[in-house]
Parts: C-alpha cells; sequence; structure tokens
C-alpha cells in the first residue's frame, strides 16, 4: 500500500515558501490503477517524484508497503526504487546509443541480476509488449509507440509492484496513446499498482479512481473513501 500523510513539499525561493504540496494524506491500495490529474505547476509531478522514490518531503511521511521510507538513507530508497517501482515517462528516456534489449537491460544491471535470468526477463518484458522482433533496433530506428513499449518493457523487468506512468501518452498521437493506456490497463488486471499522473482528464477516466490536484492540494479523490481529507492549509 502507498500511503502520505500530512505531506508538504516546499522550495525556499529567497525569504518566500513556495508549497509545491501542501499538507496531503493520501492512500492508494494495492493493484489499484489511479490516475493523478491536474494542470501544470499544480503538484503533481512533485507527487510522482515522492512517491517514486526520486524526491523526499519537506514535512509529513511517506510509507510503503509498511516502510516509512522518508526514514531511510539514499542507498536504502534507491533499492525500493529499483525493486518495487517502475517507471515511464512522456519522453521515453532511452539511451540512443543502445538496442532494445540493451535499454531494457538497464535495471537489472544495476540490480546485479545475472546473465541468464537477465536474457529471461527480458524476452518475457518485451514478449508482454509486443516488441520480441525488435531486440537489435536502435532507438531511432523505432516508432514514438514502439519507444514508450521499450519504457514500458523496461519498467517491468524487474517485476516491480508499482507502475509510475508520467504522462505516458503526451509524445503520442491519439490512436498510439490509446494503444499504450490499453497496454497499462493490461498490466492493471495483472495485479500491478498503477499510478497514472496526465493533466488531461479524457485520459485520467481510463484509470478506476481520479485524484484531481491542484496548487499543492487535493480537490476531489473519487475513490478516496478510505483518505482523510487533510488537504487543508
Amino acid at each position: 500500500m502507498i500511503e502520505i500523510r500530512n505531506l508538504s513539499k516546499i522550495y525556499e525561493i529567497g525569504k518566500e515558501k513556495l508549497y509545491a504540496l501542501d499538507n496531503v494524506s493520501l492512500k492508494i491500495n494495492d493493484g489499484e490503477f489511479a490516475a493523478i490529474v491536474g494542470p501544470s505547476g499544480s503538484g503533481k509531478s512533485t507527487l510522482m517524484n515522492i512517491l517514486g522514490c526520486l524526491d523526499i518531503p519537506s514535512k509529513g511521511s511517506y510509507i510503503l508497503d509498511g516502510t516509512p521510507v522518508e526514514s531511510l538513507n539514499d542507498d536504502q530508497q534507491a533499492e525500493i526504487r529499483n525493486e518495487k517501482i517502475g517507471f515511464i515517462f512522456q519522453k521515453y528516456n532511452l539511451l540512443t546509443k543502445l538496442n532494445v534489449y540493451e535499454n531494457v537491460e538497464i535495471p537489472l544491471i544495476y540490480l546485479g541480476t545475472g546473465n541468464a535470468e537477465r536474457k529471461e526477463r527480458i524476452e518475457k518484458a518485451l514478449e508482454q509488449v509486443g516488441l520480441s522482433s525488435h531486440i537489435h533496433h536502435k532507438p531511432s530506428e523505432l516508432s514514438g509507440g514502439q519507444q514508450q513499449r521499450v519504457a514500458i518493457a523496461r519498467a517491468l523487468v524487474t517485476n516491480p509492484s508499482v507502475i509510475m506512468a508520467d504522462e505516458p501518452t503526451g509524445a503520442l498521437d491519439s490512436k498510439t496513446g490509446k494503444e499504450v493506456l490499453a497496454l497499462l490497463q493490461e498490466l492493471h488486471k495483472t495485479g500491478r499498482t498503477i499510478v497514472l499522473i496526465t493533466h488531461d482528464l479524457s485520459i485520467a477516466a481510463e484509470a478506476e479512481r481520479r485524484i484531481q490536484i491542484k496548487d499543492g492540494h487535493i480537490l476531489s479523490d473519487d475513490g478516496g473513501e478510505n483518505n482523510e481529507d487533510t488537504s487543508a492549509v
């Protein structure tokens, strides 16, 4: 389970304090498909970075599967990030000099996975996204949709329990975007927790739960019966 309690992220600009997140509390249960939706500057990406152990809160707590993340050191947070969380980004973040196989392999190298197991996991992940025949292609030889599928395979290869998808259709045409969303739905059906970050309400509608955020506060949560709204200033 993902749980944040009275969480704030504060940036100091001169003598002023900017609250990217302001006293937010939220629970996302195992196996949920939740969309965090809001305009640019709403705090949704900041929230994803904290949930993905890419950043730490200024105040409050973040508990992931019973572990208080903010109490961990950098190496421990990196270990949780590598083992439990898969990331999908809008710009794919593929290394242009590496082929498909090598791009998907990167997280397993960080984990120290042996060669035989690496090969098995990579082939399985690429089969899941329909790219088994493209393992030797470089990113420049792929369409945008295919590059995003490589990014999804890279997110899957460590078998994470949580997938964080930050505007995963933002750089795609509408048809390809629908295909990527359908793939996320399939991953959700396997029991994974999906957290989708988007500014688009029509994209958020694909999730079973929608959490609207603006100015660092949660405005609404249509599946948050277990959440206590503590986002007031």
